[in-house]
């Protein structure tokens, strides 16, 4: 089990039904609910105790925690059955509690709780990795090399001295997590996981571009500087910051390089091709989606899909004028017409960014029609720092500080403002801001339920509503021409190509180039972009295939309330059920069942 995984953003499970009467049989606590909440909260500390990371990012790393914000996380080889033999400890302490003590809220907690840890130990328990869905430790998002220094940067706050120490401890441990990231990486390739030779590229020539600075110029350094300053903190933190690097990290970093160098090469882009690489596969894609489809039941859906939204681009495309060649090739032209295109330099990136939070603002006033008491918490919207842009996601979100004292932060890379033609930026808004996982989430962090419960992540539920959303923002009117549209829904044949893609690579045996030739021509996205796509697919299985499979639920779950409620159904009421908090589609969907009836 990856650690690192043990807590990220999502659900909770406050009981919220359709009325009253219900709300009150809901929300009832029974005799063992408080044992069970007593429980949760006691796991959910012990494991915190092992991820001072997560602490940071959660703002819980303060009072009798504060020693955390000192440490990062123990990445090494003993840690990994560490947390097996713990996760297992954890499975039995909860089957241990008898639901039939628990109230309909209660049985929620322990259902969803106990599906999260059994799904998330099944790399380590039946394969000896970090997971199925991201079998390497080191690869071109993936390992300390990759995430500490954004992590100490934007996550890690500094406002005392105490915090500015914490900051150079955690350089130190930085050294000790690359060690480790190599010690596991070497005990793995000797049996066989090893990520595909154009990821050891990507993850060497992202190596070296954090090595290739003076130490006193490296981005941790400078941003230990800045902040201390604008802190009013004296001292000598930079000299202090270099000195760590120049004589700790960059050895370390240094033996890294030496051994990613090393490593065999293999040019198989998907899992088939590892030792259970099938078996893997199929768990992956179990885990992402929160189903039991097969990877063939999914490239049918996936090439179904593809042929329908591409019918309705066709559409639209015609309307403006745009009558020849495949509606890939058509996107393809239309990326690159310059009315399109911000400018490739820096004040075009601050163009973009300012694009986006005005249509943020946009998007918040219009929240009130489809959502009682819409959250509005901050949302900062960041492009992806140089240094990790070449390796990283084009878009994703990053949760807030359960303190408040750092906000949510929406990120985009803007290694290439081709990338990014304007009409295709208002879907993403949605998507990664409101009403998508900035909506959901906030609403999350308002609720009072053990953390362990709150904090359950599945992908299928969280990507399927954000996706859901770019949906609902078209029914709020958030596309403003029909160009804008045309964006909406190449961000749905977008996902719905992944479902190809991505079977293909790992099940069917593509090759990325395979896969990225598809990628262009089917979704008219630029080169540079549909290949990063298609490389993070080929080291995190499955993973693409929850978002349109999560969609799909969605709004057959809303179809289904519908069709059980006739006129009764009120969509603000539907919404509600985020307030349920994350849990598998499966019983995403049993639950919208249910308070639909009760409501009728």
């Amino acid at each position: 089990m990856d650690r690192r995984n043990f807590l990220t953003a999502t659900g909770t499970a406050t009981a919220l039904a359709l009325t009253p009467g219900v709300l009150r049989a809901a929300t009832a606590p029974a005799e063992g609910d408080a044992a069970l909440d007593a429980l949760l909260n006691q796991i959910f500390d012990e494991n915190l105790l092992d991820s001072p990371e997560i602490a940071t990012q959660l703002g819980l790393d303060k009072g009798a925690r504060a020693g955390l914000k000192s440490r990062l996380d123990d990445n090494s080889l003993a840690a990994r059955t560490a947390d097996l033999a713990r996760a297992k400890k954890s499975i039995a302490r909860i089957e241990a509690v008898d639901p039939a003590t628990l109230s309909k809220a209660g049985k929620l907690n322990r259902e969803v709780v106990l599906y999260s840890f059994k799904s998330r130990i099944v790399g380590s328990d039946r394969y000896g990795i970090d997971s199925t869905i991201r079998p390497y430790r080191i690869f071109q998002q993936g390992g300390a090399y990759f995430s500490t220094p954004d992590f100490l940067n934007s996550t890690h706050t500094i406002q005392t001295t105490t915090d500015a120490d914490a900051y150079l401890s955690r350089l130190e441990a930085f050294a000790v997590s690359l060690d480790q990231d190599s010690e596991v990486q070497l005990y793995d390739a000797a049996r066989g996981f090893v990520a595909p030779d154009f990821s050891i590229d990507l993850t060497l020539g992202q190596m070296a571009a954090l090595r290739a600075k003076p130490a006193a110029e490296n981005s941790m350094v400078v941003s230990l500087e800045r902040r201390t300053k604008a802190a009013g903190l004296t001292g000598d933190w930079a000299a202090r910051a270099t000195k760590i690097i120049d004589a700790k990290v960059y050895p370390a970093l240094d033996r890294q390089i030496a051994l990613v160098t090393s490593l065999p090469r293999r040019k198989e882009a998907g899992e088939w091709a590892l030792p259970q690489g099938e078996a893997i596969y199929a768990d992956a894609l179990k885990a992402a989606t929160t189903t039991n489809f097969t990877p063939e039941e999914v490239h049918q859906l996936g090439l179904a899909q593809v042929a329908e939204i591409s019918a309705e681009l066709d559409t639209i495309l015609k309307s403006q004028g745009m009558t020849k060649g495949s509606v890939g090739a058509r996107l393809t032209a239309f990326n690159e017409s310059p009315a399109q295109l911000y400018p490739d330099s820096a004040e075009g990136r601050a163009a973009l960014i300012a694009g986006l939070n005005v249509g943020l603002k946009a998007m918040q006033a219009k929240l009130p029609r489809d959502f009682i008491n819409p959250p509005s918490a901050p949302l900062e919207i960041r492009a992806v720092p140089v240094e990790i842009q070449d390796g990283a996601s084009n878009g994703y979100y990053r949760l807030a500080s359960l303190d408040g004292s750092r906000p949510a932060i929406y990120f985009i890379n803007l290694k290439s403002v081709g990338d990014w033609p304007k009409y295709t930026l208002p879907s993403l808004t949605y998507h990664e801001g409101v009403p998508g996982h900035h909506l959901q989430l906030s609403i999350v962090a308002g609720l009072k339920t053990p953390l362990l419960r709150r904090l359950s992540f599945f992908s299928a539920y969280s990507e399927g509503w954000a996706l859901y959303a770019e949906q609902l923002a078209d029914e709020l009117g958030g596309y403003a021409s029909p160009v804008e549209r045309a964006g909406y829904l190449q961000s749905f044949l977008f996902r719905a190509a992944r479902l190809v893609v991505d079977t293909g690579i790992h099940a069917k045996r593509w090759t990325r180039d395979q896969a990225t030739d598809y990628f262009v021509d089917v979704v008219g996205f630029a080169r540079p972009r549909s290949q990063r796509e298609i490389e993070r697919y080929c080291t995190q299985a499955g993973q693409a295939c929850s978002y349109k499979l999560g969609h799909i639920s969605w709004t057959r779950a809303r179809a289904n309330a519908q069709k059980i409620m006739g006129d009764k159904f009120d969509i603000k009421q539907f919404h509600e059920v985020l307030r349920e908090g994350a849990v598998p589609l499966t019983i995403l969907e049993r639950l919208v069942e249910e308070r639909a009836r009760a409501a009728v």
